[in-house]
């Protein structure tokens, strides 16, 4: 029986999965069983995993029923004592596993490990990291304001609380990660690994018709934990909403610009109602960095031509990062 279980969803991966499976071949823990979950793939996703000689992995075809559900499949095919999942776009710096099952070990009274999350463009370029956060053991309270993990390939959890916390619920279409996040954090203490260990990939593809997809799930995912959440965490729920209609105009930012280099602008409406109502919802959210960059790049984009916007956004996105982290390099020779 292998220590863990690593399991990939994958979906028309053939793109990105080779370098992810890569990343965690590479790891310096290699005790694992890598489960990989072909999901309705129509791509050459599976020519590729077939020419993977690794007796670590194992395929398991199925019709396609979206991420939750075949993260939920492949939790049943695995057998490890810690189970940890990565999307099949993204990567692990190689001593992700180690240093949070040596987390684990060192705090038993912990169920789940995770790392910081840095972010990477399509050629697994840096783009940008979150300022360091240093949430450790009762995280629930944090959790209930935002999904600071970041994404679904972080943590590493063991087998048992993942028994007693059940499925990924497969109605959710988006942030199902953080929901079962917040499952997991009302029975049990976290533990922090203080590095940049998830390399989590952003798509060009626009976000932007799919905000109210993730704006729906968003309120799900809310209103469900505060129903939960006892009484004196419920002033913390106006402050929940306000940081998940930030990131919804974040995400219309990010993709502001098609391939043409023109601006979408049912995205920029998008972006300022969503800012908008952040700032309604929760009018202290006007202080931070983030929501002042975010308010820079609208300002920018409606005042001044769209490629001057641009080359100024990218400026400062450059110049003035959120953090500095010399640390989530990217380069191939750290895999």
């Amino acid at each position: 029986m292998p220590t863990i279980s690593v399991i990939i969803p994958a979906y028309n991966a053939s793109k990105t999965i080779l370098e992810t499976i890569q990343s965690i071949k590479a790891q310096t823990f290699s005790d694992f069983e890598l489960i990989v979950i072909n999901d309705g793939s129509t791509d050459g996703t599976l020519d590729l995993l077939s020419q993977i000689t690794d007796p670590r992995l194992k395929v398991f075809s199925y019709d396609n029923g979206g991420l939750p559900v075949a993260r939920n499949r492949g939790i049943i095919q695995s057998s490890g004592e810690f189970i940890s999942f990565i999307d099949a776009d993204d990567l692990w710096k190689p001593d992700k596993l180690e240093l949070q099952l040596e987390a684990l070990k060192q705090h038993p009274e912990a169920g789940v490990a995770y790392s910081w999350t840095a972010f990477i463009n399509e050629k697994s370029e840096f783009l940008y990291a979150w300022e360091p956060l240093f949430f450790d053991g009762d995280v629930y309270s944090q959790l209930l304001v935002r999904n600071f993990i970041s994404s679904g390939s972080n943590i590493l959890v063991r087998r048992e609380l993942i028994e007693s916390v059940g499925e990924f619920d497969p109605s959710l279409k988006s942030v199902e990660d953080w929901d079962y996040y917040l499952r997991l954090a009302a029975r049990c203490p976290f533990v922090l690994v203080p590095k940049y260990q998830i390399l989590y990939r952003r798509s060009s593809q626009s976000m932007t018709s799919k905000v109210e997809v993730m704006e729906k799930a968003n309120l799900i995912v809310i209103e469900r934990a505060f129903q939960m959440a006892p009484a004196e965490l419920q002033f913390l729920k106006k402050r929940s909403l306000a940081n998940a209609y930030r990131y919804l105009a974040k995400q219309c930012l990010n993709n502001l610009f098609n391939q043409e280099g023109v601006i979408d602008e049912e995205g920029l409406k998008q972006a300022s109602q969503k800012l908008k109502k952040a700032i309604y919802l929760h009018p202290r959210i006007i202080l931070s960095k983030e929501t002042q960059r975010l308010l820079i790049k609208l300002l920018m984009v409606k005042l001044i031509p769209y490629k001057l916007a641009l080359r100024f956004i990218q400026f400062v996105g450059k110049n003035f990062p959120m953090v500095s982290v010399p640390s989530a390099s990217t380069s191939q020779d750290n895999f």
